[in-house]
């Protein structure tokens, strides 16, 4: 294929998503500062970044077309970087959402959103890694981000809470940080992170449970992995002193292999069952300890929001 034919259609492609995708982003400006929102249910409700609205309550969305609206937080989730605002008033249909872990490395991606508070900006270029971690805090707990989408489309301030979309137009994440000349990265739109967003939308909080370890993947032995059919676990670097690990038993060096009977890989598998209603209940953990599988009983606290 010419050069010039694959040009227009890589263009075709870009303008086809800035098109579909631009008129459902909002540039959000809150107090001293501000970023972009992205409507994703019906009766305006935006998806935006928790490091946008920080403390704020309200504030205004102002659509590509000049269209200002006044909104309100309805939730957010520092420890997710995700919060829900609603605008008071007509809003654009919700984009389609897409699934992030179906992405692959040199994959097209779009982001939409509204830098130095130029609403409806668009930037192109490549998924250019996948599985990056992106540590926050906040003022009483810390916690990674798990499976973070690494890309080189431009981003600068402003475009946190914005849309990075696939090739077809999906939203697959919601851009959250600059991470260095070229990269960016963003909160995958999973079932993981959509699951916080339906919980933002309903209580406007996310309360999650506790165990206490740090680790990091790593495979089975491979006489394990045949018994199992499982190729990796999570090895424990290190037990919070006091903890409901440290508590069930829980050692650094176990390999843990799951978590309430669900198979555990990495920390996501683990973060994806500690909600909140498994907080106070008995948790199966089961560990490969010096060969053998031993199941200790953990329970989970609350972690403090």
């Amino acid at each position: 294929m010419p050069d010039s034919d694959a040009l227009d259609a890589y263009s075709r492609t870009v303008s086809s998503v800035a098109a579909e995708v631009t008129p459902h982003v909002a540039s959000l400006g809150l107090g001293r500062g501000g970023g972009s929102g992205v409507v994703f249910a019906d009766d305006g409700y935006l998806i935006t970044n928790a490091h946008v609205v920080g403390r704020e309550r309200s504030g205004t969305a102002t659509f590509s077309d000049g269209t200002e609206v006044p909104f309100r937080v309805i939730g957010a989730d520092p420890l997710s970087d995700l919060a829900v605002v609603r605008v008071r008033g007509e809003a654009p249909a919700p984009v389609r959402f897409g699934d992030a872990d179906k992405l692959v490395v040199g994959q097209l991606v779009v982001a939409v959103g509204s830098p130095l508070g130029l609403a409806g900006s668009v930037t192109a270029g490549v998924v250019s890694a996948l599985g990056r971690s992106l540590p926050v805090q906040t003022r009483s707990a810390g916690r990674v981000i798990e499976n973070v989408i690494q890309t080189d489309a431009a981003l600068n301030p402003g475009n946190s809470g914005g849309a990075l979309a696939d090739s077809s137009g999906h939203v697959v994440g919601v851009n959250t940080a600059v991470a260095g000349i070229g990269l960016g990265m963003a909160v995958p739109i999973n079932s993981t992170t959509r699951r916080i967003i339906d919980t933002l939308l309903v209580e406007g909080k996310v309360r999650r449970a506790y165990l206490g370890v740090v680790g990091k993947p790593a495979p089975l032995p491979d006489e394990v992995a045949e018994h199992t059919g499982q190729r990796a676990g999570l090895r424990v670097v290190e037990v919070v002193p006091s903890g409901p690990a440290a508590r069930a038993g829980l050692h650094a060096g176990d390999l843990v292999l799951s978590v309430g009977r669900a198979r555990v890989s990495d920390a996501q598998d683990i973060q994806r069952e500690l909600f909140a209603e498994v907080i106070g209940t008995r948790l199966p953990v089961t560990v490969l300890r010096n060969g053998a599988m031993v199941d200790v009983i953990a329970t989970p606290t609350e972690l403090p929001s």
